[in-house]
């Protein structure tokens, strides 16, 4: 998702992103947010953060231009969606030293 809107950010006027979470979550914006926005690469996108009560994770990133919008959007609606990750980055950090932030390493999309 973050790989997408970093690939047609360039193509549209504006964007912002609104990332949506639990009330439990103890960071504002997300720190997945907040990553888009450094990969699409202007100092103009806008983050919102909400939280509410029954949300898991969920983010989206509008993009619009001249009569048209584009939004890729992430859902997560259980945590067990996070799992194939935990499980990803488990079995690979072994072969990255050093400092790895994210899975984009992992998923050879770095």
């Amino acid at each position: 998702m973050m790989r997408f809107a970093a690939v047609a950010a360039p193509f549209f006027e504006s964007v912002e992103i609104v990332e949506m979470h639990h009330p439990d979550k103890v960071d504002a914006p997300s720190g997945t947010a907040v990553r888009t926005a450094e990969l699409i690469g202007s100092d103009d996108v806008t983050v919102h953060s909400v939280r509410v009560r029954g949300l898991v994770a969920h983010q989206e990133v509008l993009l619009g231009g001249v009569g048209e919008t584009l939004t890729i959007r992430h859902d997560s609606l259980d945590r067990v969606s996070f799992m194939p990750g935990v499980l990803l980055g488990i079995r690979r950090v072994g072969s990255h030293p050093g400092l790895t932030v994210g899975l984009d390493a992992f998923l050879d999309l770095a």
